[in-house]
């Protein structure tokens, strides 16, 4: 146990995290490997990969992602947006190289080979993005004549055209819902508030429009015709489990669900350990969430607030799209479950994104008003 009189780096930084942030963390990455567990193995014999190929690239995975979301909330708010500036260039540099070397997958380039390890630079420029907009419209709040604003929506439109160039309007979307979200917590008036939703309404028609697939997913989300497979069996998979599931490895439809460890994981939760995990799921996700927000709302740091806000209004988000899709509530998209589908960009990207939310809501100093001190009258001076 490290004493409160101890005053070592790890010490304060043990004094000083949110606990409660810290654990809800490290659960949701030890749900990770059980789903990956009970998820993989499946899909790995289907290809040909021996049976624990996926869960112990997994675990790989995830021990280093530990340590550097530890590392990283030790950072001071300062460090975290030199490292988020750092982030982002280099991914900003990695999607362009992307869209001429990467590997291409049903029709996108997302991915690209880096010493034998496959990366997606977008995974990493999500948190990076969220943190230098934060800053830039602390920037603007606390100068107006810097133009802060403006370099946000700038840099968004930069990073919407590089998603789009891949196309990834999953992340398109979620990139545009999170900035927004963002801009409105900072302040945005009515009227920019007008203007962006009709963009972003005009957006999503002609990605309609101009995306045969995205057309196609939409079509049938809404009348149910054409290929629903996957998500058909989705809510197979989470009815036949019930509340309390069928028991661990006795799920059936993991092994005729393609992507039951990645984007439909949510699924397997539900068949093998019932809806109760599944609840038990939502409410860490809404945990981190909620709470994020109430430390947000009580920050007086302009920076710390749009920042804390913009990283779990994003962790929302894309647990929300995730969940979504396995459930049909919304359109069918290729989005990882934080912390729980299979993927080492994803959950790197992640750790590195949560541990910029436990570096800035550490607790800081009270501040002190100093003591003013009068010396004493003549009489007094007598009387003592």
């Amino acid at each position: 146990m490290v004493s409160r009189t101890d005053r070592s780096p790890v010490a304060n930084w043990w004094w000083t995290i949110d606990r409660w942030f810290l654990a809800a963390f490290l659960m949701l990455m030890g749900l990770g490997v059980v789903l990956s567990f009970a998820a993989s193995p499946a899909v790995a014999e289907r290809i040909g990969l021996s049976s624990f190929h996926f869960v112990t690239r997994q675990i790989i995975y995830m021990l280093p992602a530990v340590v550097i979301m530890i590392a990283v909330s030790f950072l001071s708010p300062r460090l975290v947006r030199r490292a988020a500036l750092v982030m982002l260039v280099g991914a900003l540099i990695l999607m362009v190289v992307t869209l001429f070397a990467g590997m291409e997958v049903k029709g996108s380039r997302r991915w690209l080979h880096i010493f034998g390890v496959s990366v997606q630079p977008s995974e990493y420029l999500k948190p990076a993005f969220v943190v230098i907009c934060a800053w830039l419209f602390h920037e603007h709040a606390r100068q107006p004549e810097i133009p802060g604003n403006l370099f946000a929506m700038l840099l968004l439109g930069l990073v919407i055209a590089l998603l789009v160039a891949q196309p990834d309007l999953g992340q398109t979307m979620l990139v545009l819902g999170t900035w927004g979200a963002m801009f409105f917590i900072a302040g945005m008036p009515w009227l920019w508030i007008a203007v962006l939703g009709a963009l972003g309404a005009g957006g999503a028609f002609l990605a309609y429009t101009i995306f045969p697939h995205v057309a196609e997913r939409i079509d049938r989300f809404l009348t149910g015709e054409g290929d629903t497979y996957q998500v058909d069996m989705s809510i197979e998979a989470i009815t036949r489990g019930g509340w309390f599931g069928r028991g661990p490895g006795e799920g059936t439809v993991k092994r005729i669900l393609p992507d039951s460890h990645t984007d439909f994981v949510f699924a397997v939760a539900g068949e093998e350990f019932g809806i109760i995990l599944c609840l038990i799921l939502l409410g860490l996700f809404s945990f981190v969430v909620l709470r994020g927000l109430s430390k947000a709302r009580r920050e007086e740091d302009d920076f710390t607030r749009y920042a804390v806000s913009g990283l779990v209004i994003l962790f929302g988000f894309q647990s929300i799209i995730n969940m979504g899709v396995n459930v049909r509530m919304l359109p069918a998209k290729g989005m990882t479950l934080p912390f729980i589908s299979y993927g080492g960009s994803s959950l790197i990207a992640m750790a590195i994104s949560m541990g910029f939310v436990l570096a800035l809501t550490r607790r800081k100093p009270e501040k002190r008003r100093p003591v003013s001190y009068a010396p004493p009258s003549g009489r007094e001076a007598v009387a003592g």
